[in-house]
């Protein structure tokens, strides 16, 4: 594996090495997760900057309080390649955008970095100048400047059956083998923490995906559309918007009890925005 995609865990449990040799693949190893998460206390703190005249979506808040999850969790940032387990050396989140605003338009990956002194503020204008500047090439539903992985597949897909299948499964063994060029690896989203969808844009709910068994991402989570529903609190009920969260990891990386945990601090966070507004790795202490 080579060292800019990560470095291996050596501090492993008999039982973690012995997961990855009876299972193999992320195929066989699929870890569910289905939460709704309280977001009240997000959308009222996202409407005040809305007032203040700072516009910071939804996706991008959410972005941010995952990152802090991952600093503050860090077995989540870990992957499994070739019945060894290796951990990320940066948390990055990915996903597919939309060129331009219609049915037809490319989509194209992007995956952005959370370094570690990051917060909503500096990672909302990361997502934004990603976005922006892929947007600003679209034309005619074409994108005139492409790089990496991007511009990788427009080449690759005009080959013909011939050519091209083998050198996709050259590309595979590649893979497999820890040595992908940084052509194919720079804005894969197959290559970061997590792959994340954000289906509310589409008033949709929250799904499970399968993983891929390309690439180094252990998880892959959908999330759901804003909905405000009764709940019970204290005995009594009350109006909250909640956001369903569907996800998708590698058990053999994260087994069950670590990502719930997790997923509860994740929930503190969303219930705290303050601390979005702190360096991504600063501690956030919930017991």
């Amino acid at each position: 594996m080579r060292k800019k995609f990560g470095h291996k865990v050596k501090d492993i449990t008999g039982m973690m090495q012995l997961n990855c040799d009876i299972r193999p693949t992320r195929q066989e190893s699929y870890l569910f997760a289905n939460e709704k998460f309280d977001v009240t206390a997000l959308m009222d703190y996202l409407a005040k900057k809305k007032k203040a005249g700072e516009h910071i979506t939804f996706f991008q808040a959410f972005i941010t309080a995952l990152g802090k999850t991952f600093y503050n969790r860090p077995v989540l940032n870990r992957f499994v390649k070739n019945r060894h387990i290796y951990e990320h050396n940066d948390v990055s989140f990915a996903f597919v955008a939309k060129v331009a605003f219609n049915d037809k338009a490319e989509e194209m990956m992007i995956s952005v970095k959370v370094d570690p002194k990051d917060n909503i503020n500096t990672i909302s204008k990361k997502i934004n100048d990603k976005v922006s500047g892929v947007r600003k090439n679209a034309k005619k539903n074409e994108v005139t400047d492409k790089k990496g992985t991007n511009s990788a597949i427009d080449v690759l897909a005009k080959l013909p059956n011939i050519i091209r299948v083998p050198v996709v499964g050259f590309f595979k063994w590649m893979d497999k083998k820890g040595i992908l060029p940084d052509f194919l690896a720079d804005d894969n989203i197959y290559y970061s923490s997590l792959i994340l969808s954000n289906l509310g844009t589409f008033h949709f709910g929250a799904i499970h995906h399968n993983i891929n068994e390309f690439g180094i991402s252990s998880g892959l989570a959908t999330i759901g559309e804003i909905k405000e529903e009764e709940v019970i609190i204290d005995g009594k009920k009350t109006l909250r918007k909640l956001c369903e969260f569907g996800a998708n990891f590698d058990e053999r990386a994260t087994d069950g009890f670590y990502l719930i945990k997790s997923l509860q601090l994740l929930q503190y966070i969303l219930n705290n925005p303050k601390l979005l507004e702190e360096d991504a790795d600063e501690t956030v202490n919930i017991e």
